[in-house]
């Protein structure tokens, strides 16, 4: 608008004859500059508030939105450039029509690939997903998919072609291939889910409760590798990850309690035994790798067993694997050093009488 009373203006102060088509000309010029002035303003001073920002995001939305305004922009100056030169021209303004749908559809392409790329490279990485990059890839190739169908649906709607059997073999044949690649479909969902809540993440070790335990190895869209520790790879479908109950060791924390039973002789001193326990279990907790050292162990009676006295000597650990030297150093120190303190260790034992 600015160019066309310009342009007029021009024409009333210096007496110039302007035809048709110097006004065209000189409206399509003035949307140019107008579009570059505008990027130029996004750029020069939105992008300034955006680098403030802690997050990526906002200068990868700024990023993706440039090329599809500047589009939008000529398309709309293209448009009121002959509108305003020669006037409503019906085949114009389909041809303005379908360059909306076009921009629109660029806009949200270009939208959408931002988006997954900031939660690739941002959000993803802080929060441990590891299939995100092979999800979002999936995830982009279905969203441009699926906007390109509807905005081609759109615009052949715009021209005057029936839609409607289209739309209906359309929902035909996504219902088909809904059904044939169920299981597919059932996996891809369950791995964007495993991949946005994180249940589980790559380096976690967990136990499903079928019994498979081990480390998550990778989170694909259609399987979950988890490597155990005699080093093979169980490979489970994310459908199935997805509804097992299963054990996170890692989550919220590594470190761990390993609880080990012990027991002791009726004639036992408590007192001497649970000072010499936890003697031993100081000494295995500042000494043995993984042992978490600042940890204070303990120890707790709880049961009259039919051999002795039952207790619990709860220690602490770093990571799940570290438990297994924990107790085997502990086992050996504290068998050590009962018998040095003569503390009987019971072992079952029956009476039987005989009858004559």
């Amino acid at each position: 608008m600015f160019t066309i009373l310009l342009v007029r203006g021009v024409d009333l102060v210096f007496d110039f004859s302007f035809d048709k088509w110097t006004y065209f000309l000189g409206i399509i010029v003035g949307s140019l500059v107008l579009a570059k002035l505008v990027l130029f303003l996004l750029n020069e001073y939105v992008h300034r508030l955006t680098k403030r920002t802690s997050t990526t995001l906002d200068d990868k939305l700024l990023a993706a939105v440039d090329k599809p305004i500047y589009l939008a922009m000529l398309v709309a100056g293209g448009y009121a450039a002959y509108y305003f030169s020669f006037g409503q021209n019906a085949l114009v303004f389909l041809g303005a029509k379908l360059g909306v749908f076009v921009v629109a559809a660029y806009f949200l392409i270009e939208v959408s690939e931002a988006l997954l790329a900031w939660y690739r490279e941002e959000l993803a990485p802080k929060r441990g997903g590891s299939g995100a990059a092979e999800i979002s890839v999936l995830l982009s190739r279905i969203a441009k998919g699926v906007i390109v169908i509807l905005f081609g649906i759109m615009s052949l709607d715009a021209v005057g072609v029936e839609v409607t059997p289209l739309i209906a073999s359309l929902g035909i044949a996504g219902l088909a291939v809904a059904l044939a690649f169920q299981d597919t479909l059932s996996n891809f969902f369950a791995g964007v889910y495993i991949t946005a809540d994180r249940p589980v993440r790559v380096g976690d070790f967990i136990k499903l409760e079928t019994g498979e335990e081990g480390y998550v190895h990778k989170i694909g869209w259609r399987n979950t590798h988890i490597r155990t520790l005699p080093n093979n790879m169980v490979i489970v479908p994310n459908s199935k990850l997805a509804q097992s109950v299963l054990t996170n060791y890692y989550y919220p924390d590594k470190e761990m309690a390993v609880v080990i039973q012990v027991s002791v002789a009726y004639g036992s001193d408590l007192d001497k035994v649970e000072r010499v326990t936890i003697e031993v279990a100081k000494q295995i907790q500042k000494a043995v790798p993984g042992a978490l050292e600042s940890f204070e162990p303990f120890i707790r009676y709880h049961t009259f067993g039919d051999s002795g006295i039952g207790f619990s000597v709860i220690l602490r650990v770093k990571e799940f694997v570290d438990q297994y030297i924990i107790k085997h150093e502990f086992v050996k120190a504290l068998h050590k050093r009962y018998a040095k303190e003569k503390i009987e260790i019971p072992f079952p034992q029956r009476v039987v009488y005989l009858k004559k």
